[in-house]
């Protein structure tokens, strides 16, 4: 959402829904589109809802691929005076750093500079000039490569072997999620649900339990997806796993193509106890984490393709349903920018990521940082998944279970006993004081 900071006068705001590390899909009109303008109805929950309807609408359908693999649309009629600006770009380009960085770089720092291009008429980037001279191979650096690759074959080697060790429950081994209604076949139909919370608040949240930011973000969509799949009926009676994209680019790399890896992690969603539940994430998250330590880049994209090799048999036709998924559901946290920005003057309020739900894998979570908020964006299958954009209003509810719910204190062999006991005793009480009513009810019987 961008909002024009000019004179008090002109206080025009403006929304944007991004999809810069996306995958799919575009309109098929051969021409090219005219503003999209939405319905204009006079509650402004409506307009919401509208242009979520309308950014499912443009998702459901593919890229052209006689043109570049990427689109912008811009859409008019939000409350306000705002607009939204959605983007969509092929994933075999970028990836969600990349996206990231490109969207970036495409608005302003400040709501003077009126002249940025937008990421498909910026000059590319000029690259870095090597020092030195470009060094010759060599026998040396050859014998240097193979070496280094051993060491990370047996390092993958460790890692693999330990997500199938009995002495780490808490690790998560492909294929191990049960199936559900996500992981079903999809459609091309979509359906996609936003919300925003304070980074301030989440982070507060992890503290107190002990956790990270990411922690959170996986116990708040653990949270929703339960609430949403007893309510249908359709909770898996065991702990559904999720897929967790690394990033494992250098700091201040400027992005470019795919350069990620990947880690399953435990959602706990057979846990009722919204304390107990972030727990076993936050032993999941740990667990998957001290798997990487010790691996090169290279090491850790070997080592993640490896985990995700699974993932190709769902592709298999008639596979879907019959056999068990890889995990559950991607769920994804890409940073954002750091500092407020700008279109043409008018400031940019929400940054909503719309990530990719594919054959087999009906629901996508993909949340972004922008200034001091993180964005959600629940994207998903509408036939395989119904209801989805309930998602984003139990999101709301599974933070303020995390909030409100202190540790249970630990209770003693002694303690535990005691309960027993005394329950017992109570029972015992309430059964003698039943038989004593009716032997009470028969005998009047008798008199009468």
């Amino acid at each position: 959402r961008l909002r024009r900071r000019t004179s008090p006068h002109n206080a025009q705001r403006l929304t944007a829904t991004e999809m810069a590390t996306c995958a799919l899909l575009r309109s098929t009109s051969p021409e090219p589109e005219e503003p999209l303008p939405l319905p204009r109805p006079t509650a402004n929950d409506i307009l919401e809802r509208a242009l979520g309807v309308l950014v499912s609408r443009l998702h459901s359908h593919s890229i052209d691929f006689h043109r570049p693999p990427w689109e912008v649309h811009l859409i008019e009629g939000l409350e306000g005076g705002r607009f939204a600006l959605y983007f969509k770009v092929h994933h075999s380009l970028i990836d969600g750093y990349t996206g990231i960085r490109l969207l970036s770089r495409s608005l302003s720092r400040t709501p003077d500079e009126r002249e940025a291009p937008l990421f498909f008429a910026a000059p590319p980037q000029a690259q870095r000039a090597a020092s030195g001279e470009t060094k010759q191979p060599v026998l040396e650096s050859l014998m240097q490569g193979l070496r280094q690759q051993l060491g990370t074959s047996r390092s993958i080697t460790r890692a693999v072997a330990g997500s199938f060790q009995r002495g780490h429950p808490e690790r998560v081994a492909p294929m191990q999620a049960p199936r559900s209604i996500i992981n079903q076949p999809i459609s091309r139909n979509r359906r996609f649900a936003t919300q925003e919370f304070d980074i301030a608040r989440l982070k507060a949240a992890a503290r107190a339990h002990g956790g990270t930011l990411n922690d959170v973000v996986l116990a708040i969509s653990a949270g929703a997806m339960r609430r949403l799949l007893i309510e249908q009926k359709a909770l898996p009676a065991k702990p559904m796993t999720a897929m967790v994209p690394v990033n494992i680019r250098p700091k201040d790399d400027p992005g470019g193509g795919n350069a990620v890896g990947a880690v399953l992690a435990s959602l706990a969603t057979d846990v009722a106890d919204p304390y107990k539940r972030i727990n076993a994430i936050i032993a999941s998250t740990r667990s998957a984490k001290e798997q990487l330590q010790g691996m090169t880049r290279n090491g850790i994209m070997q080592y993640s393709a490896l985990l995700m090799s699974p993932l190709l048999l769902s592709q298999l036709p008639g596979a879907v349903g019959h056999v068990r998924p890889a995990f559950n559901v991607v769920i994804s946290n890409v940073p954002g920018p750091t500092e407020p920005l700008y279109f043409r003057g008018w400031r940019m309020d929400a940054y909503y990521p719309i990530s990719i739900p594919f054959h087999g894998y009906g629901l996508n979570i993909t949340v972004v940082s922008y200034v001091d908020k993180l964005d959600f964006g629940f994207i998903g299958c509408r036939d395989s998944v119904p209801h989805l954009q309930r998602l984003a209003v139990y999101a709301v509810d599974a933070l303020a279970e995390l909030e409100g719910r202190k540790a249970p204190p630990p209770a003693s062999k002694a303690t535990a006993h005691k309960a027993v006991k005394k329950a017992g005793a109570k029972k015992a009480r309430a059964k003698k004081g039943v038989g004593a009513k009716r032997a009470a009810k028969k005998a009047g019987s008798r008199r009468e």
